[in-house]
């Protein structure tokens, strides 16, 4: 029994020096890497390419051994009229492409980081007849954050590149200020849309604070340097002024909206309220209903369509803290077998 427990005495004590070891590893990486610039890389995926393998694919699965060889047939011969008709040009044509970019944004639009990237590729390589469709779901946020969301999409139009939005789940508040950039707006039928509005929540511990005998002081140099405070006493006067400030950020988003989409009547949708798809085409806060995928897989019969994402790479420091952990739980794992009860 003895010997038991000072052999389980000694291992517990072996397992928290390495621990603590690793520890103090793992924290020299992270700072060491957390000097270093965030990185990504952008890929692009051809689209079009993939679909007509899916098709092909299916096609080898559903059809005849027959079937299958005289369907191949003709995919020859429509290849060498396609080459037979360039050869016969004059001039070498470049066939337009779709360029599309996905978008989920979160409440502070951090997504933007990415969406900037991707917006700069496609602008740095675009030609002419080439368009752009985005991808948008998000339920809205930060007004900074989303307006410069936003202000990326716009950087599309003063290129000259015809931009559509797609909606399959959500572009409301932001996500439908991101939206109302495009030349044509997508949702699906069931697609939320609108809520062009402005809110904001702060709760106030102040009478809490009180009945607890805790004192809270705030100083600033500015009469509404802070309108509303989380522990201060809040003032009607301060109350005004939040308010006021508020009216202003929906007067410049109404005003943001109907830049871009003129024709809105703005005192009937600017009223917070958001509706689903097939409302909102009655209202003009889209042009059509269609997903995503019905969008793109129309295009993509007639043009290359690529997909574009810019992805930040996993910090070396994430992948030695994640691989740490799985470690931690396999140790504390096998102690927790080894230390049972002593009977």
């Amino acid at each position: 029994m003895e010997f038991l427990y000072e052999y389980g005495l000694f291992f517990a004590k072996a397992i928290t020096v390495v621990l603590s070891i690793i520890a103090v590893v793992i924290v020299v990486l992270a700072s060491a890497v957390k000097q270093k610039s965030e990185k990504g890389e952008l890929r692009m995926t051809n689209v079009s390419e993939e679909l007509k393998t899916l098709k092909h694919d299916l096609k080898e699965e559903l059809l005849s051994k027959k079937q299958f060889k005289a369907y191949e047939k003709q995919l020859k011969a429509d290849e060498k009229a396609k080459e037979k008709a360039q050869k016969n040009q004059k001039e070498e044509v470049i066939e337009p492409r779709v360029f599309v970019v996905d978008f989920k944004g979160s409440i502070d639009a951090s997504e933007v980081a990415s969406l900037r990237e991707e917006i700069s590729a496609i602008i740095a390589i675009a030609e002419p007849g080439d368009e752009v469709i985005v991808n948008v779901e998000s339920g809205g946020g930060m007004v900074h954050g989303y307006g410069l969301a936003s202000s990326q999409l716009d950087r599309l139009r003063q290129a000259e590149l015809p931009l559509t939005i797609c909606v399959d789940k959500v572009a409301a508040s932001g996500g439908y200020m991101m939206a109302c950039v495009a030349n044509k707006i997508y949702a699906a039928p069931f697609a939320i849309v609108g809520s062009i509005g402005v809110v904001a929540q702060v709760p106030n511990f102040n009478r809490l604070m009180k009945k607890h005998d805790i004192d809270y002081e705030q100083h600033t140099a500015g009469d509404f340097k802070r309108t509303l405070t989380l522990f201060g006493e809040n003032t009607d006067e301060g109350r005004a002024k939040f308010q006021e400030e508020l009216e202003e950020t929906h007067k410049l988003f109404k005003s943001f909206i109907a830049q871009y989409r003129p024709e809105l009547d703005l005192a009937k949708v600017a009223t917070g309220e958001h509706w689903y798809g097939q409302q909102a085409i009655d209202l003009g806060l889209i042009d059509e209903i269609a997903t995503s995928d019905d969008v793109v897989m129309k295009l993509a019969l007639e043009r290359t369509v690529i997909k574009v994402r810019y992805q930040l790479k996993k910090k070396f420091a994430d992948k030695i803290a994640h691989g740490a952990s799985l470690s931690f739980n396999a140790i504390f794992n096998k102690m927790a077998e080894k230390n049972q009860p002593l009977n």
